[in-house]
């Protein structure tokens, strides 16, 4: 078959009458996207191992501490310790009520004592309820004079044998205090006084 015209030529205008920049710019963009995106990739790719290594780091840390943590307890010392804690704990506690129930006796026996020194007091010399019982005055001074030697009282007297000074002495202190009695204050006030001195 006879062409008309030069083969070259006719494949020269077959490529000319192709627009190919379009393609080719099309071509471009999706290679730079491919680079752009592959760059993107890597980055977080070595991010992410980044952050891997940082925890396998932090991993490896508390493994060794959990590790020296579990040789250095002892669980037979450590119960015997609480066991320990405990028995002490219920031995002071035992303490404190055995303590508040001295307290109670002793501040139940300090009132009865306070009673019945008031009770003394006011019987007077005259001797009150002493004297309903038909004891007569030497008696009821010798009584009084026994009760006070007992709770270390030591009453003195004037000239007119009245009774005007007392020394009270303190065993366990181991001092001593004179009392002036004067007739303007109750015997309430000298029992209290006399009493908070023993």
């Amino acid at each position: 078959m006879l062409l008309d015209e030069e083969p070259h030529s006719l494949i020269n205008q077959c490529y000319t009458n192709f627009n190919l920049a379009p393609d080719k710019q099309a071509l471009k963009r999706a290679a730079g996207s491919y680079q752009t995106l592959n760059d993107f990739r890597k980055y977080h790719i070595t991010a992410e191992q980044e952050k891997i290594r940082e925890l396998d780091r932090k991993l490896g840390s508390l493994q060794s501490h959990h590790h020296l943590t579990t040789q250095s307890h002892n669980p037979a010392v450590h119960s015997q310790e609480i066991l320990r804690l405990d028995t002490e704990k219920f031995k002071v506690a035992k303490q404190v009520s055995d303590l508040e129930i001295e307290e109670e006796r002793l501040a139940q026996e300090l009132d009865r004592l306070k009673g019945e020194l008031e009770e003394v007091e006011a019987q007077g010399v005259q001797g009150g309820d002493l004297k309903k019982a038909n004891l007569n005055a030497t008696e009821t001074d010798l009584l009084k004079l026994y009760v006070y030697r007992n709770l270390s009282i030591h009453p003195e007297t004037d000239a007119a044998g009245n009774y005007t000074k007392a020394t009270i002495h303190n065993t366990k202190k181991g001092d001593a205090h004179i009392v002036t009695l004067d007739p303007q204050f109750s015997r309430y006030f000298y029992a209290d006084y006399i009493w908070n001195r023993l």
